[in-house]
């Protein structure tokens, strides 16, 4: 019984950290989408350093999870949720730093010509924003049903990723002196896009972790 009631315990701290990390990727999501539309140049500092923190919560998480697996020696669920720790902090890792590469990417692209596009970025930066917060709160529910709600979120990405890839080629067309920030526009897309899909693993993960199935969403 205390064997199960350290379990509980360590696995409790390890959600805490999780939440950590969730929350400042969350927030540096919020701070490129501020970038986006303010250009203020200390936010792009700030994501940057905050970076270097989200890496090191995930190592500490990793640790934590490997250590609580050697030592108690979890089965079932308990053991399905410390194997998905592993996975859902390295798709936290990767979301930060398409939040990083969105606000360095954003900061060499000269103007905002042409602004259809911009806005679509920042749709699907505010769209990754809420779909995180509601995957990861399907994770601390270890709810299923509230994982495969959040996964939809990636249709609406992909849908402005599609709708901008279109956009932007035809603007190269149209215009060839635009083409250096047309295949910026194009790269931050791709950022958000497979920012998206990262998201939808946690989603998963999530489904795995509670159901013991493996369930891929938004095929």
């Amino acid at each position: 019984m205390q064997t199960r009631s350290l379990l509980i315990e360590e696995l409790n701290r390890i959600r805490r950290e999780l939440t950590l990390m969730a929350s400042m990727v969350e927030d540096d999501l919020g701070k490129a989408l501020a970038y986006l539309r303010e250009g203020n140049d200390e936010l792009v500092t700030e994501v940057k350093e905050s970076g270097k923190t989200v890496d090191a919560l995930q190592l500490k998480i990793e640790d934590m999870a490997l250590v609580l697996i050697a030592t108690q020696q979890p089965v079932a669920r308990d053991l399905r949720e410390l194997i998905m720790v592993f996975k859902i902090a390295s798709n936290l890792e990767r979301i930060g730093d398409y939040g990083i590469h969105l606000v360095k990417t954003a900061k060499k692209m000269s103007g905002r010509a042409p602004l259809r596009s911009v806005e679509r970025i920042e749709l699907m930066a505010e769209t990754g924003q809420s779909m995180l917060k509601a995957a990861f709160q399907a994770y601390l529910a270890q709810n299923a049903d509230a994982a495969r709600k959040a996964a939809l979120f990636d249709d609406k990405i992909d849908f402005e990723h599609k709708a901008l890839t279109s956009e932007v080629l035809s603007l190269m067309k149209k215009s060839p002196e635009l083409v250096k920030t047309a295949a910026k526009l194009l790269k931050l897309s791709g950022f958000m896009e497979r920012m998206g899909d990262h998201i939808t693993g946690i989603c998963e993960e999530v489904i795995y972790m509670t159901d013991g199935i493996h369930e891929e969403l938004n095929k």
